[in-house]
């Protein structure tokens, strides 16, 4: 097929959107045709040719897919839709053997049924295979080749071919997940927004499965987020092996520091087990110092400041730092006070950032956040709180009697 420009939109978790529209920013240095329009909330607008779409999907750590626009019209009803869907070239992208899988999401939209829309876009590329070919492609919503997405708003319909398949955030290394995995992409988001870059020390304290390390790990190798996994648009009609061929070679490994400079730990046995096999997995080629030991006891892993980045437990899995018999509410207390007293006392200028879902953080820790961002974990509203630990923190602390203290 020709080199056409093509309208994409890269969707992402909410409160990303600007860290997406920076890094792809960053990817459109390399191709002269990549644009980065507007951002929208749940995501960003870009456009330029097919082989743009293959440069994100691969480097892009944060968006969780890259749709391609096939259509965009005004609507009534729900026939309206089927019209649109059934004028597409579809037959162009994929063929009657691909199965195919169709999702919608609407905002404000006066259908009733999003389930009846959903299956007359289905009935519609059904249709036009069946009158071109006397066949169709068979619909499976679990593993699918093709992907076709829908939007709605209370006007406008938007048709997209997902050039991505599976999610971007999976990126074929994970095995273990542990109780309450980050998403690799929000990790990565969060990495960007902590202003963490390669070379810098960064220490994940409450490591879990290690997402965030991995992460860390892979950015600072200089491997893709995408170079472990296949997308959709290799099985796309016309697909440019020989460019995408070309891309892959091009990757190049960064050079590695002399010191180590990314550091975990958890109290979980497990849980360090689980993080040395997953960076394994992503192909790290270079051991990530990991501890077992817990967050209260923790102390800086270089004599250099630096940046700690954590999710921090809540719900059972605080339960592995105490007594399951104490109150889940009085363990956190318990929990985020002895934290915050470690890192007054031991992480003089650091800068320290806990994304949690519990907004009260804060006042456990008994500190004060320099900033607080609104992001979402699927649906779940969270924080990224800041906190900037000075020098004279551990001096006030010394202040207090022993006795009143204790």
């Amino acid at each position: 097929m020709a080199q056409a420009s093509h309208s994409y939109f890269c969707p992402c978790p909410r409160g990303m959107e600007a860290a997406l529209a920076e890094e792809l920013g960053e990817i459109a240095l390399k191709s002269p045709t990549l644009k980065v329009h507007n951002q929208v909330p749940g995501g960003v607008h870009c456009s330029g040719e097919l082989i743009d779409a293959y440069q994100v999907n691969l480097h892009s750590r944060i968006a969780s897919r890259v749709l391609m626009r096939m259509a965009h019209s005004s609507y009534l009803n729900e026939n309206d839709v089927y019209d649109l869907a059934l004028a597409q070239p579809w037959e162009d992208w994929f063929g009657v053997h691909h199965t195919i899988r169709i999702d919608i999401t609407a905002i404000k939209s006066p259908l009733r049924s999003l389930e009846f829309t959903t299956l007359k876009i289905k009935d519609a590329i059904c249709d036009r295979f069946r009158e071109q070919f006397n066949e169709r492609p068979s619909v499976d919503t679990k593993e699918p080749d093709m992907r076709i997405v829908g939007f709605l708003d209370a006007r406008n319909v938007t048709l997209y071919l997902d050039t991505s398949g599976e999610a971007l955030f999976k990126r074929g290394w994970r095995l273990d997940t542990g109780d309450a995995p980050l998403r690799e992409n929000l990790a990565a988001g969060l990495l960007r927004v902590a202003g963490w870059k390669p070379g810098m020390v960064l220490f994940d304290p409450m490591c879990g499965s290690g997402t965030i390390l991995a992460e860390a790990a892979q950015m600072l190798t200089g491997i893709p987020s995408g170079a472990r996994r296949s997308f959709a648009f290799e099985k796309f009609h016309g697909f440019l092996s020989a460019e995408w061929a070309a891309i892959k070679a091009a990757i190049k490994a960064n050079p590695l520091p002399a010191e180590p400079t990314i550091f975990g730990s958890d109290i979980s046995g497990d849980a360090i087990v689980m993080t040395r096999s997953n960076l394994n997995q992503a192909g790290i080629p270079f051991e990530v110092p990991l501890k077992q030991i817990e967050a209260q006891e923790i102390k800086p892993p270089t004599d250099v400041p630096g940046i700690m980045l954590t999710n921090p437990p809540y719900g059972e899995r605080i339960e592995l730092r105490g007594d399951a018999a104490v109150p889940e509410d009085e363990l956190a207390k318990t929990f985020f006070s002895a934290f915050g007293t470690t890192l007054k006392q031991r992480f003089p200028g650091w800068k320290v950032f806990l994304f949690t879902a519990d907004l009260g953080v804060p006042r456990l820790l008994r500190l004060k956040e320099a900033r607080k961002t609104p992001f979402f974990n699927g649906a779940l509203e969270c924080r990224l709180f800041r906190f900037d630990m000075v020098q004279g923190y551990n001096r006030r602390e010394e202040a207090k009697p022993k006795d009143a203290a204790s």
